[in-house]
């Protein structure tokens, strides 16, 4: 049987094997995904050869240190520098990120964007800041410290933290951070935040199935919302595609992953 994972902390929530599982199901595959918590970032590689896994992808903390842990990084994920799917290929891991592709196929609803702010510096920030630059988006990073800004520093984007950011015009605001995953925290100040969406169009919150602070502040500056639902569907589907060598109709694979978000 074919085994694959998600691999992070925590994961008793993602819905990532009910979403692979759906379609290993459907097209009648001998394998299984399930959840692996793991804790400390430098056992990835191990726990995917102890499981004897086909693939994983990976979750916050870990998508940083998984990039560094790869035999071979392929595609966007060299640019971005955070890796969140696995794929064996004979003994050699080879990482990808499917994330970047998948928030944009995300937002493509959206009408036209001049610029964007993430909020946030973590490996999801990285993702979704390089697929932007790559489509001519212009990009702002606003986090709360300067320690983890080096990283878009050198890839030429606009930085700043909470003490050094100058309030402009942003046509979407990015949440990239896990304020209001498990509690009702803002991403950054209130005050500040009310101040960028009275300028701003469109707010998109990685985070998915549940109506963080942040949305609920967008709405009722009458932004255009959306969760994460369907960047983890998109990239979903990307990612069960690479586990089985790109065999798979992309359409075909959404289809069967769709569902399991109306239950």
């Amino acid at each position: 049987m074919l085994l694959f994972s998600i691999f992070g902390y925590p994961v008793a929530h993602s819905i990532s094997p009910r979403l692979h599982n759906s379609v290993i199901n459907a097209l009648k595959l001998d394998g299984c995904y399930i959840r692996t918590p793991i804790m400390h970032a430098e056992t990835l590689m191990q726990t995917f050869r102890t499981l004897q896994l086909e693939g994983a992808n990976v979750t916050v903390p870990h998508k940083e240190s998984a990039f560094a842990q790869c035999d071979e990084v392929r595609g966007i994920a060299q640019k971005i520098g955070a890796v969140n799917t696995l794929v064996r290929e004979g003994n050699r891991i080879i990482g990808y990120n499917t994330d970047a592709e998948g928030f944009y196929e995300a937002i493509q609803s959206f009408g036209y964007i001049r610029n964007a702010l993430i909020l946030g510096a973590g490996g999801t920030a990285k993702a979704i800041a390089t697929i932007l630059k790559e489509y001519a988006i212009d990009v702002t990073i606003l986090n709360r410290s300067a320690s983890r800004l080096a990283f878009f520093e050198t890839q030429g984007f606009t930085c700043k933290t909470w003490e050094t950011f100058e309030e402009g015009k942003y046509d979407l605001i990015i949440n990239t951070t896990s304020a209001g995953l498990k509690d009702e925290e803002y991403p950054c100040d209130t005050a500040l935040l009310k101040n960028i969406f009275q300028n701003a169009k469109y707010a998109f919150d990685v985070i998915y199935n549940k109506p963080t602070p942040f949305l609920k502040l967008a709405q009722a500056y009458h932004l255009t919302c959306k969760d994460g639902k369907e960047m983890l569907l998109y990239q979903g589907v990307l990612a069960f595609n690479l586990f089985f060598s790109n065999h798979y109709d992309l359409k075909t694979i959404e289809s069967l992953m769709r569902p399991v978000f109306d239950l």
